[in-house]
Order: structure tokens, then C-alpha cells, then sequence
């Protein structure tokens, strides 16, 4: 196998989803393509290297430009709840559900001994500074269904406890082993709209 063609497929199986056949069958696809197909997929990503970022405030996708990004500065949002998400890509997820039109602050993972994450390594701090204005009154915690999930939940509740703010997590529609940006529309927006207390 040529050397620069099992770089692209060591690097594409870097990428959350995505095996060694699959990153094979992707590499393949642009070979087979060609020069217009690399050097469009060339062009995406200098693009997204220099023009996007994470919000400096809640952590979504933004612009570079555009930071803190268009949730944070949209006044017509509810700014006294928080939807707390493991990552970037549930805040897309929720957005397209309809069902939130709240802040989001996303933790950048979970608690996950397996994976040697740990507290630390969650943007704990910065949601805490977010609370500490008075103005969030509610939490939800929109975290995956599963051990890990449930574990870095119960530690938000307890660490945010004294706090005062009312903390909740959606109360059905997730499917059990799963996470937020695999939920339909339809069930994301039953399972805000019906959240209970932790």
C-alpha cells in the first residue's frame, strides 16, 4: 500500500465512528474521485481551521468570528436555563429538535474511567462561573442514558447542589445506551419537554 494513501487511513480512523474499513472505503472514495474531490476536501478543512472555533462561553461549534457564538448572544433566548450536553455536537442535535430555546454549556465529555476522563477534564469550571451571575435558575442535564452518562450526572447534581439552581434531566425518550446527537427530533423534544428532577 502507498505510504501517503495509509496516512489518510491511519488519520481518517482517528475519527470518532469511524473504523479501519471505513476510513479504507472513504480514502478509496477520494482517490477514485480525484484531484477536484482532495483539493475540495483540502479547501474544508483550511476552512475550518482558521474559521471555526468553540464558543469561549459554552462550548458549541461557532465561526472564529463569531465568539461567544449566536446562542450565547441571542437576547430572544431564555437565559434563566441551562441545557448541559457531554458535547459540541448535541447543541446541533437539540437545535434541530426545535425543543430548547434556553442556553446550552457543553462539557467537552464525560466522566469515564475507561477512557481516563475524569472530572478535570470538564468544563466544570466555566459552567460553575456561568451560575455564579444569579441568573440561571434551572439546569437540565441532557447527558447519554448509559453508566457513564448517569455517573457524570449524579456528580453535576452534587456538585452544583449548593448552587441553589434547580437541577433536572430529561425525564423520558432517550434510548437507554445511547446518547443525545443519536435521538430523533421527536424524542428530544418529548424528553425536554417532559424533564423531572435528578
Amino acid at each position: 500500500m502507498a505510504a501517503p494513501f495509509d496516512a489518510l487511513v491511519q488519520e481518517l480512523s482517528k475519527l470518532p465512528g469511524v473504523g479501519r474499513r471505513s476510513a479504507e472505503r472513504a480514502a478509496l472514495s477520494l482517490v477514485r474521485k480525484g484531484a477536484p474531490a482532495l483539493a475540495a476536501l483540502e479547501d474544508a478543512l483550511a476552512a475550518v481551521r482558521t474559521g471555526v472555533a468553540l464558543c469561549s462561553r459554552c462550548g458549541a461549534v461557532t465561526s472564529a468570528a463569531e465568539n461567544p457564538c449566536p446562542f450565547c448572544t441571542d437576547p430572544a433566548r431564555d437565559r434563566s436555563r441551562l441545557l448541559v450536553v457531554e458535547e459540541a455536537g448535541d447543541v446541533l442535535a437539540i437545535e434541530r429538535s426545535g425543543a430548547w430555546n434556553g442556553l446550552y454549556h457543553a462539557l467537552g465529555g464525560r466522566i469515564s474511567p475507561a477512557a481516563g476522563t475524569g472530572p478535570k477534564d470538564l468544563a466544570v469550571a466555566r459552567l460553575e462561573a456561568r451560575l455564579a451571575g444569579g441568573e440561571v435558575r434551572e439546569v437540565v442535564l441532557a447527558l447519554g442514558t448509559d453508566v457513564e452518562g448517569d455517573a457524570t450526572a449524579a456528580w453535576l447534581r452534587e456538585r452544583l447542589a449548593p448552587s441553589g439552581v434547580a437541577v433536572t434531566r430529561p425525564a423520558y425518550g432517550l434510548p437507554a445506551d445511547s446518547g443525545v446527537r443519536y435521538s430523533d427530533p421527536l424524542t428530544l423534544r418529548r424528553a425536554i419537554a417532559g424533564r423531572a428532577g435528578c
